[in-house]
């Protein structure tokens, strides 16, 4: 692969912006024909239009468009004479074309059947998708190039202003996302695959462990699809996402968008709203409740009144994943739940 390709590619996976430089046209003698192309970044160049003062120019014009905010696509003309410092007599056009990242991030929880699924449709979609799942092996090793994978689960490593979905294989794990999820006010959308009983389960877990629950979405999806096929939810998710995305105009995201793009009712609008902070720009980080640890769950005990005892809100049908390979905030027991009558879409 070309290096301004590959340049190109990183920038879209790391969420840079960068500029795509092109020989338009090249008359006369000229360094390189047309067609040729380098990328340029802040800090950094890819490829070549054929060195020297030209290219130097070439590459300070992408980085004044790049200073300057937008996505301009600029063309310009450089007579190849004693004005720029060549002799070569010739005269290029180059095209600059800014490129920048989608401004929707989704940090997405599980790498299931609907999880996977999901991926494909993003993958083709305008926007950046963080993939996490802890398991070995279950990630892909080819992702789309708007996608970046990773097994370590860090709520805290996700930026402000993500959608942040979950459907991981352990209802535990999906617990622990949630609370770490929701102690944040920057994130503009919390939901996890599931049903109404799954719901009202968590709600409960979340009260315990002193998390409000007003922001969590769940079931997630447009409403009116009833397919439980994993590329029918896929579909119905990446709807809402592209609606939370219009809805909020790629930034924050009002309580009302969230409202029509989840199917919350009214007064569960009402209740985003009356948080301060949440969904607002600039983000404000609020303070993290006392029961939801900052630290790794491998560095800390759980408070012994937290999910102490039998809980008959919890549904953890798996055991919990080693806690070293967890960075998330509320620890949890492993629970038997051979009697669950969950009618939820889980993603396994």
């Amino acid at each position: 692969m070309a290096a301004w390709l590959e340049a190109l590619a990183a920038a879209e996976r790391d969420g840079r912006a960068a500029v795509l430089v092109t020989v338009l046209a090249a008359k006369g003698s000229t360094p390189r024909e047309a067609g040729a192309k380098m990328v340029v970044s802040a800090g950094g160049l890819a490829g070549t239009i054929g060195g020297g003062n030209l290219e130097f120019q070439c590459a300070a014009v992408a980085r004044g468009l790049l200073a300057d905010g937008g996505s301009a696509v600029v063309t310009r003309d450089f007579p190849l004479g004693p004005a720029l410092g060549q002799c070569c007599g010739g005269h290029v056009t180059v095209l600059f074309e800014v490129v920048r990242p989608p401004a929707l991030h989704v940090a997405l929880f599980g790498a299931g059947h609907v999880g996977s699924a999901l991926v494909r449709l993003l993958g083709e979609l305008p926007c950046r998708v963080s993939w996490v799942d802890p398991r070995p092996g279950v990630l892909p090793a080819v992702v789309p190039g708007n996608v970046s994978v990773s097994s370590v689960v860090s709520v805290a490593a996700v930026p402000a202003g993500s959608v942040v979905l979950v459907m991981t294989h352990d209802h535990g794990l999906d617990f622990e996302i949630v609370a770490a999820a929701l102690a944040r006010d920057d994130l503009a959308f919390v939901g996890v695959i599931g049903s109404a009983t799954k719901r009202a389960r968590f709600v409960s877990r979340l009260a315990r462990v002193g998390v409000p629950a007003e922001r969590l979405v769940c079931p997630i999806g447009v409403a009116g699809i009833a397919g439980k096929e994993p590329a029918v939810v896929a579909l119905s998710v990446a709807a809402q996402v592209m609606a939370l995305r219009d809805g909020g105009g790629g930034g924050a995201l009002s309580a009302g968008a969230l409202a029509a793009a989840s199917g919350v009712t009214a007064a569960a609008a009402g209740g985003m709203a009356a948080w301060p902070g949440v969904m607002a720009a600039p983000f404000r980080a609020r303070a993290v409740p006392a029961k939801v640890m900052a630290a790794p769950a491998d560095a800390m005990a759980a408070p012994p009144n937290v999910m102490a005892g039998p809980d008959p809100a919890a549904c953890d049908s798996d055991p919990p994943l080693p806690a070293t390979q967890r960075s998330l905030a509320v620890p949890y027991p492993a629970r038997s739940c051979a009697d669950c009558t969950c009618s939820a879409v889980e993603d396994r």
